[in-house]
């Protein structure tokens, strides 16, 4: 099992606990959980002008981690995402 860093942007606080659904649901575990708040955009992104910030750290091997990204790819909530392998 490898960890990995997703820092995601959200437009509501609330579509978190969604987005907790859709790792919890291919099997991935949320090792530790941050939430950066709400900040204003450099630029408009998907015509947004300020997001909620969060920072998980997840573990999960690399079949689980495509298919994470499948879905996160498809999440009409996710304004944008970044999800980094770490080297332990």
């Amino acid at each position: 099992m490898s960890q990995y860093e997703l820092t995601f942007l959200l437009k509501k606080k609330e579509e978190e606990k969604d987005i907790k659904e859709v790792i919890t649901s291919i099997k991935a575990k949320i090792i530790k959980e941050e939430a950066w708040g709400e900040k204003t955009l450099s630029y408009p992104i998907k015509k947004n002008r300020s997001a909620f910030f969060f920072n998980w750290l997840i573990e999960a091997d690399e079949k689980t981690i495509l298919a994470l990204r499948k879905k996160l790819n498809f999440e009409e909530k996710i304004i944008r995402y970044l999800l980094l392998k770490l080297k332990v």
